[in-house]
């Protein structure tokens, strides 16, 4: 049984949500994001704090309240305080530049690589071998992060590519003579 859902999900002061029906809306000073809850969960709004419960007493109920209450504190924190995710570039001449929504990679290839930043989500870099990609929605930031990603991998040998800022690469040895 999930023990998440037991715990309400507490609104800050700047954060306001609604609830109508299976509908859940949270707007924050960084945006709005609204979610379809699951029908066998219910969400209750009191005061300042959303509650969930499975509708019956099933174990898919049980489960799936406690992953409805995640996303929908994700969306909480998303709106308040936003997501980010930080990638570097490694290699000689990989170059990352962005123009308001698209970005424009050099990754080694004869070509260049141009990216364009789906809605709600921004992208900087602050150096040319560091993006940073932000947004309110955690699952939206995250896919656009490994989708940049997937451009170039790191490779093995000498671990160039495109990683996370906190991603660890295990290099492997060279082949012996």
């Amino acid at each position: 049984m999930s023990r998440i859902a037991k715990n309400p999900v507490a609104l800050p002061q700047d954060v306001e949500a609604s609830v109508s029906g299976q509908v859940v809306t949270v707007k924050g000073p960084k945006g709005q994001v609204s979610y379809v809850v699951h029908d066998l969960v219910e969400v209750v709004l009191e005061e300042s704090e959303l509650k969930f419960s499975p509708k019956n007493g099933g174990r898919e109920a049980k489960a799936l309240s406690g992953t409805m209450r995640s996303i929908v504190n994700n969306m909480v924190h998303g709106v308040h305080q936003g997501y980010e995710k930080k990638l570097q570039l490694v290699g000689v001449g990989y170059r990352a530049q962005a123009q308001g929504k698209v970005l424009n990679l050099t990754l080694g290839f004869s070509h260049p690589v141009v990216f364009e930043a789906p809605e709600g989500v921004t992208i900087e870099t602050p150096t040319q071998t560091e993006i940073v990609v932000k947004g309110i929605d955690k699952q939206v930031v995250g896919q656009v992060a490994a989708n940049i990603r997937r451009y170039r991998p790191p490779e093995p040998y000498k671990g160039k590519g495109v990683r996370y800022a906190d991603e660890q690469i295990v290099l492997k040895e060279a082949k012996k003579k």
